[in-house]
């Protein structure tokens, strides 16, 4: 598991093995419950950064925002000197922190691997064997050889050909106008703004490149920041296979919830995904994917996508630059998280509806199931089962979900737990 953050650069994987160690400290359920909101009594002889980074050695992270934050102390965990000391298990892939940009209040953070450790290891082993024909390397100086980062250091501007044959859906079918917008607003470079890559350098470009092949959900969190209205948790920063973004609780945890809470979230869910297929900058964003742990609740409330790694984009403005016959283009950056001989999902098979079906089919009977007396209930379900069976039929999912939202919207409650929309939803209909 101690591989994970950071192994573009094998020399300095035993750095980042400390850092791992005090990582799990947070990684127990009933941890991320208590954890403390108040700054940690700190001790003057402290060195987080120093002492587990061991940032002089960090080479293919260093200058990350991830680095700087933990160099400078910004996250932290209130029992970091615990005796009960021991990595997280393989199969938790994010577990809670403390940050704070002001050294006064405290947040909780989500801690996030984006990758299993299966995908992990696998992916080490593949990028050594078929490169350097040995089992283990430097990867970063394996994945520099390839043609097609030789591509992308002569490159000054990220174009299509450059990203053809990655499996990120967010990829699948790129417009030359989401890769200018990637590149403008890259976060873990200085100078960010130009749609040129002049500003980045070869590490730079190469840790660009693995997180577009490992996870694009970082990306997104950059590109589409909640603070332009995106429905994602704000961005604190990543390099390698590891992020760190705002808290949110998964929407699984709340399929036992009051009815009113459930018919709450319900709307915001169907919101989410109006707001998702139709908004200002004509970006079309449908998932491959859903399951209960790609949506969040934060405390206040207020429903966001918590894993963008499923989610695709098409430009309504510019189409796809790329040819599904150009899609087909495979290298050692397509196979890093998924089998190299899984095949490509056509632009042109995507469908209008599709992420409101698998929502029908996968969460909204979880998080609606049984919870309304009769008739309201019998009418939840049927709403459901139309909007689940329609993937053949796109104005029959948009009747149903519109007869469902005019059900639900009389069966939510206004008081202090819904704090993001209330006080506004004593005095407004539209709250």
């Amino acid at each position: 598991m101690g591989h994970w953050i950071c192994r573009l650069c094998s020399k300095i994987a035993d750095s980042w093995q400390l850092l791992l160690v005090v990582l799990a400290l947070s990684c127990s359920p009933a941890a991320a419950v208590t954890a403390s909101l108040s700054a940690p009594h700190v001790k003057p002889s402290y060195s987080f950064g120093r002492t587990f980074l061991g940032l002089d050695k960090c080479n293919a992270c260093i200058g990350t925002s991830i680095c700087k934050k933990f160099f400078k102390e910004e996250i932290r965990f209130d029992t970091w000197l615990s005796s009960r000391l021991k990595l997280p298990p393989s199969y938790l892939l994010s577990y809670s922190g403390n940050y704070t940009d002001d050294a006064q209040s405290w947040r909780l953070v989500d801690i996030t691997r984006l990758t299993t450790k299966y995908q992990n290891d696998q992916a080490d082993k593949r990028i050594c064997t078929s490169l350097l024909k040995t089992k283990t390397c430097s990867l970063e100086r394996a994945l520099r050889r390839t043609h097609r980062f030789q591509k992308w250091l002569r490159a000054k501007r990220l174009t299509p050909d450059l990203v053809q044959g990655l499996s990120s859906p967010m990829l699948r079918c790129p417009s030359q106008r989401l890769l200018d917008r990637i590149v403008r607003r890259y976060a873990e470079v200085p100078d960010a703004g130009s749609i040129y890559m002049d500003h980045l350098t070869d590490r730079d470009k190469l840790r660009l490149l693995y997180t577009l092949s490992v996870n694009s959900h970082p990306i997104l969190l950059q590109i589409f920041p909640d603070v332009e209205g995106w429905p994602f948790p704000r961005y604190l920063g990543s390099c390698g296979r590891l992020v760190v973004s705002a808290s949110t609780q998964p929407l699984r945890d709340f399929f036992g919830a009051a009815p009113e809470v459930a018919a709450d979230l319900a709307l915001q869910l169907l919101a989410v995904l109006r707001s998702m297929g139709t908004n200002d900058l004509n970006y079309f964003f449908y998932f491959t994917h859903v399951d209960a742990g790609t949506f969040g609740v934060f405390s206040n409330g207020h429903l966001f996508i918590r894993d963008a790694s499923t989610l695709g984009i098409i430009d309504k403005e510019e189409g796809s630059q790329l040819i599904d016959s150009q899609q087909e283009y495979k290298d050692i950056f397509s196979c890093l998280t998924v089998d190299c001989q899984s095949a490509f999902v056509s632009c042109n098979s995507i469908r209008e509806k599709q992420s409101l079906v698998m929502v029908c089919q996968e969460l909204l009977p979880k998080l609606l199931k049984g919870k309304f007396l009769q008739p309201v209930q019998e009418k939840i379900d049927s709403f459901l089962q139309h909007c689940a069976d329609g993937l053949a039929d796109d104005q029959g999912v948009n009747e149903a979900l519109a007869k469902l939202a005019e059900l639900l919207k009389p069966l939510r409650s206004c008081d202090s737990r819904f704090a993001y929309r209330y006080p506004d939803c004593k005095y407004s209909d539209k709250y």
